[in-house]
């Protein structure tokens, strides 16, 4: 039994493959990715940057799905083990709480969160520039939009699994009109999901490691452990050839969540491979969700894989934490708030 807590439900029957022999890394890849490859659907040319959550003895989730006219859209998909994945051609149709038509113009990177019982999404939509959109279901059928939760320019919202103090929280990486220079995470909160306030600097960009020197962004929902929020974060590095996406791992205070009490100094994950290094965008591994088994500390996370692929890693959750103490390296404006 692992040496960690994890506040969660255990999963058993999750994916998981133990770690490859003479494989030194704290995460390693699933044998066979991508999950999901190119055209997985007659309308959809790629799904990748998607969201998972155990849903009646097998998984849902909400998945980013460019279509062939090149815009993204959500759609809802369903899989007994996690592997294979059974997406749905029609896209998500969203109504509004008064029952109308609320169709995003464009929708990408949802996050699912199960959360009071019901199963909430963040995406990134269309709201006179790009913002945050959010919305509910408890079925996995019908969907329901709730005021957006930012005004432009933003990106990566992200809610935790529970209040605390009282307070809604989720993350979030403001950013301009056109690829996000804007590179630092920010936490805000709310008592009702609609009103959001008391603003705070999370993490910032760059530090020694330069793989996260131009942005960074929230990932995965953050998982609870007794050594605090376990939060999974890529950082994008630029080069004389683009951005590289790669991701590593923060651990957050448990009652102060804008508090990083660690933060990977080095990626955990980079792209090598070649469904990461080749594809629609080369050089992405974005992470997006995971799968906690809190019985074993076991890790499933899903990652976007060069913008065209789904791809899966896995890790145990107290190597993962450890790895994170011994490597950490806090960057200069970490945890400001709302001090200048």
């Amino acid at each position: 039994m692992p040496k960690l807590r994890i506040v969660g439900d255990s999963l058993p029957g999750m994916p998981w493959e133990e770690r490859p022999a003479g494989c030194s890394s704290v995460i390693w890849r699933h044998s066979g990715n991508p999950l999901i490859g190119w055209n997985p659907t007659p309308s959809c040319a790629r799904v990748y940057n998607s969201a998972v959550v155990p849903w009646k003895g097998g998984y849902a989730g909400v998945f980013r799905a460019d279509h062939r006219n090149g815009r993204a859209q959500l759609h809802a998909g369903f899989s007994k083990d996690g592997l294979r994945w059974e997406i749905r051609d029609e896209l998500i149709r969203w109504k509004d709480e008064e029952g109308r038509d609320f169709q995003p113009a464009y929708a990408y990177d949802p996050r699912v969160v199960k959360l009071d019982g019901r199963y909430y999404v963040v995406w990134c939509c269309d709201f006179s520039g790009a913002s945050l959109g959010l919305g509910v279901t408890d079925d996995f059928e019908s969907f329901t939009r709730l005021e957006n939760p930012s005004y432009p320019y933003n990106r990566n919202g992200v809610l935790f699994p529970r209040k605390v103090g009282g307070m809604y929280l989720m993350l979030h990486r403001p950013s301009d009109p056109a690829h996000t220079p804007f590179g630092d995470i920010y936490l805000s909160e709310s008592p009702d999901l609609v009103h959001w306030g008391r603003h705070r600097k999370v993490m910032s960009k760059g530090g020694s490691g330069w793989w996260q020197g131009t942005k960074i962004g929230a990932g995965a929902v953050p998982i609870e452990t007794d050594e605090g929020w376990l939060l999974l974060y890529h950082g994008v590095s630029g080069t004389c050839n683009g951005f590289v996406y790669s991701f590593g791992a923060a651990l957050l205070d448990l009652e102060r969540p804008s508090k990083v009490l660690y933060r990977t100094r080095d990626y955990l994950l980079t792209p090598e491979m070649p469904y990461e290094t080749a594809g629609f965008v080369p050089n992405v591994a974005f992470p997006c969700a995971t799968l906690c088994d809190a019985g074993t500390g076991r890790l499933a996370i899903y990652y976007g894989a060069a913008d065209t692929n789904l791809a899966l890693a896995y890790a145990q959750a107290d190597e993962l934490v450890a790895h994170i103490k011994a490597d950490s390296e806090l960057v200069p404006g970490d945890a400001e708030e709302y001090r200048g």
